[in-house]
């Protein structure tokens, strides 16, 4: 198996994106296998089929993969959607009291790319989508499932969850758990004083420069595959000494973007002995009761019992959507304020002193925040990635999100994000007036 992360820097080229953008209202999508009693009422649409459905294991029910095995294409789908079950997980409760969406009838959505001209019906024939869903502020615009995943699944996250650290990295702060970002790590966690990541402060690893070398190609002979195993399958043991191998220093702390998981997974630990708290529990108090969630969630832990917090969280598309409405609106949600609110335009906005973060600096495309991409472009806008397709979007302005999950056949490739962001920019253009 992968382990980890989403978009090496190397990954996001690519991403020419068209220049023109076709859009069309007319009346909702029908499916002829759609979970709907009717096409025009507004609600979830299910599909048993999807792009290459055979590859993907359609003949034996999408069947689900065993532990610490390597990806095998007819397990994908069942591996993505029940991960929180294959793996060691730590539960993460629903709402007492959940908030509900609004829905919309269905825009019919359309957008160019390359010479083509092509609808969202046809984005979901051509990609290996397992849940999208459109919503503007509170309101459900369009969700849809292929390869019989439903809004009861709950799909991992990949990467995306390194942003939800970073969040709670915020929270701490507002709390005085954390001191100030700029100390360092081994403030938090003694068992690196001494090392190369104990010596690199907090605001370096939210950024992804720690300076400290680190290889993430997917090639499974690199170091996010050496760091996955012995988190994920090898005997259990203690996570401050499995990060503590990557000890050496090729840039100075805070100098040069570059992605590596196993700075999120030290987040993780200075979370944990920050709060005293695991960071599951500390999620559900402070964000995932708050914002009304509908569903159970969770979160892989390692044999030690701490969450593997570069990834691998477990939520269904709805909930992942109403934390993408609390992003969009800056941490606040329902007039209280969960995150803070200068704490999210920190992290969705690259200071004049850290150009290297900078959209088409940082990568040919993105910059990079607090665990987070930022998209070029004088409106501030942003995205929490993932392996294999998944994808939030979220723009401040309009209100608008979009949640994207996926089983793409290979982990990280170039380009692979600019048919996902044509048809993001459509939205954005049709709906977000």
């Amino acid at each position: 198996m992968h382990w980890g992360a989403l978009c090496r820097p190397r990954g996001c080229r690519g991403f020419l994106l068209p220049v023109i953008v076709v859009f069309v209202l007319s009346a909702p999508l029908a499916n002829a296998q759609d979970g709907r009693s009717s096409p025009g009422d507004p609600g979830p649409v299910f599909s048993d089929s999807g792009p290459d459905a055979d590859i993907y294991g359609a003949a034996e029910g999408y069947p689900v993969g065993t532990r610490g095995a390597a990806p095998q294409l007819d397990k994908l789908v069942g591996v993505y959607s029940h991960f929180g079950e294959i793996y060691p997980s730590r539960p993460i409760g629903r709402a007492t009291a959940p908030w509900q969406f609004k829905r919309a009838p269905e825009p019919s959505i359309a957008y160019s790319f390359g010479t083509e001209r092509l609808s969202i019906a046809d984005y979901l024939k051509r990609n290996p989508v397992t849940g999208l869903l459109i919503a503007r502020d509170d309101t459900i615009l369009y969700e849809h499932y292929q390869y019989a995943r439903t809004d009861h699944d709950r799909f991992v996250s990949q990467s995306m969850a390194k942003t939800l650290v970073a969040m709670l990295v915020g929270i701490a702060v507002s709390e005085g758990r954390i001191k100030s970002i700029d100390d360092l790590v081994s403030t938090y966690v003694p068992a690196l004083a001494g090392t190369e990541f104990g010596n690199t402060s907090i605001r370096a690893l939210l950024n992804m420069s720690s300076g400290v070398e680190f290889s993430e190609v997917y090639d499974g002979h690199d170091d996010i595959a050496r760091l996955g195993r012995a988190l994920f399958v090898d005997a259990p043991k203690d996570p401050a000494a499995i990060v503590a191998q990557f000890n050496t220093r090729t840039a100075p702390p805070g100098a040069k973007f570059h992605y590596a998981s196993v700075e999120t997974e030290i987040l993780g630990l200075v979370l944990r002995a920050a709060t005293g708290m695991p960071v599951a529990d500390y999620l559900h108090d402070r964000i995932w009761d708050p914002i009304g969630t509908e569903a159970d969630a969770s979160w892989a832990i390692d044999g030690s019992g701490q969450e593997i917090a570069f990834c691998c969280f477990n939520a269904t598309l709805r909930d992942y959507a109403r934390l993408a409405r609390l992003l969009a609106h800056d941490g606040a949600w329902e007039g209280r304020q969960l995150i803070p609110r200068q704490w999210l335009l920190d992290a969705t906005t690259v200071r004049p002193a850290d150009g290297h973060l900078a959209p088409r600096v940082a990568t040919p495309y993105f910059g990079y925040g607090y665990q987070v991409w930022l998209l070029p472009g004088e409106q501030r806008r942003f995205a929490l990635l993932g392996i294999r397709g998944q994808v939030i979007l979220v723009d401040p302005a309009s209100k608008l999100v979009m949640v994207h999950t996926a089983v793409r056949q290979k982990p990280s490739e170039p380009g692979a994000l600019r048919e996902p962001l044509a048809l993001w920019f459509a939205v954005l253009q049709q709906l977000g007036q």
